[in-house]
């Protein structure tokens, strides 16, 4: 998966998060039906933003609906996924942005790619996922011509790049291509009025898309000796967050232009989420859950972190698989149902569950009366437990799982509850679009 825009769950509404997760599941559906399984490892979060745009000006209709089989990637859950010739339309560019992105790696030696027998199988490999999005393009009428011209340019804007060059010249490849994609999406949906501004946010989320591409890899390529636009350019990040804040403000004009039967998704895909991926790439905010620079207060949403009980070490500062308040595996708890433990059985006085302190028998933590803790999975069980959590994609996508280790109910980090406030629509000009349950 790549891609810029990445809503973390909990700043959608729910009736949001199912559209913009029917929109993604489509954009897999379609990729697979229309170029076979491997295809569907193209999918990305930006290329999904074709089919949203295009449902916003048609309107979500039961037409473009279809009711999915279960899915890993979903928990192994049914889902609502669109379909027609939005989803079409974004799995015909998904196959050449990611043509575009191995062929880029191929130009700068990335990795295995160095390697000539593994960069001439690459190149096949991209080769023919621009014919494949060639020919969906070209049923939906949409040439994709210009997505490929645009790649194949970009390593020569790439050479002839130098200090002092504008950022504008070397991003003027993907700007176009986008432009092209986003502006099609009003023939689609019939509203061929919206092609001028949509093809202006997109030619500004194209720029954008790449200058933080840029931004995250400049590290990585300076070690690597690899190319990258802001330091051949010699562009300071400075310069560069003002040009992305620029096309952060440009895309919302743009959005205000354009003719929408719902705006809501689209709206708050590219008038919320972009910014936000802008103060992500530049490390300047992020969700309290990923651990960025928001996460300055901690789980429990205090200041200082919790007290611990004596002999524990610092919060933050427990083993591997040890929780807090927990002694380490194969040592015995005290009292474990004393002041200071977490896991304590509230009904419980005592160690014992029916208050005598015992830690036997029915009411005892051998026990496993209502409610209570199981006890923690060993080393190797709560081994096999997490492949299993990791191959059914709960870690990521279930609403709710089981520790591996610890058995305690947590939440997927996808869907990760209400754990900080995220939602800003600083001068974003919404008008109570309640977009993101923000009211703005």
């Amino acid at each position: 998966m790549f891609g810029i825009v990445r809503p973390c769950r909990h700043r959608l509404p729910e009736g949001l998060r199912a559209e913009w997760t029917a929109h993604l599941c489509g954009l897999c559906l379609a990729l697979r039906d229309g170029h076979g399984q491997l295809a569907r490892i193209v999918t990305n979060y930006d290329g999904l933003l074709v089919s949203v745009l295009t449902d916003a000006q048609a309107g979500t209709a039961a037409s473009r609906r279809r009711t999915a089989g279960p899915c890993p990637l979903r928990g192994m859950r049914t889902a609502s996924v669109a379909r027609g010739e939005g989803a079409r339309l974004a799995a015909s560019v998904s196959l050449v942005l990611a043509s575009a992105k191995i062929r880029d790696h191929i130009a700068d030696g990335d990795g295995v790619l160095r390697r000539r027998p593994l960069a001439a199988a690459a190149r096949r490999t991209a080769a023919g996922w621009d014919r494949a999005g060639a020919r969906t393009g070209g049923a939906l009428g949409f040439d994709t011509a210009l997505l490929v011209d645009a790649v194949e340019r970009q390593t020569d804007v790439e050479r002839a790049a130098g200090p002092g060059t504008p950022l504008a010249t070397v991003t003027e490849p993907t700007a176009t291509a986008t432009s092209a994609a986003f502006a099609h999406t009003a023939t689609l949906a019939g509203r061929p009025g919206n092609a001028g501004p949509l093809a202006e946010a997109g030619r500004l989320f194209g720029q954008l898309a790449h200058l933080l591409d840029a931004v995250e890899d400049r590290a990585a390529d300076a070690a690597e000796g690899a190319w990258n636009p802001l330091t051949a350019t010699g562009t300071t990040p400075a310069e560069a967050r003002k040009v992305c804040d620029e096309a952060v403000r440009g895309i919302r004009r743009a959005l205000r232009a354009v003719d929408f039967a719902d705006r809501r998704l689209a709206h708050a895909l590219l008038a919320h989420e972009v910014p936000r991926a802008v103060d992500r790439a530049f490390g300047t905010a992020a969700c309290a859950h990923s651990g960025g620079p928001a996460a300055v207060a901690g789980p429990h949403g205090d200041a200082d972190p919790p007290p611990q009980p004596y002999g524990q070490p610092p919060y933050g500062q427990q083993a591997y698989g040890q929780q807090p308040g927990r002694p380490p595996y194969g040592q015995a708890p005290h009292n474990l149902n004393g002041p200071g433990n977490p896991f304590a059985d509230p009904g419980a006085g005592g160690t014992g569950g029916d208050g005598s302190g015992s830690t036997g028998g029915p009411g005892g933590s051998g026990g496993r009366g209502p409610g209570r803790q199981r006890p923690p999975r060993g080393f190797w069980a709560g081994c096999a437990a997490f492949v299993g959590l990791c191959c059914t994609c709960q870690l990521c996508c279930a609403s709710e799982y089981e520790g591996p280790w610890s058995r305690k109910k947590r939440e997927g980090c996808l869907d990760c509850g209400d754990c900080c406030d995220c939602c800003s629509c600083d001068g974003c000009g919404c008008d109570g679009c309640d977009c993101c349950g923000c009211d703005c």
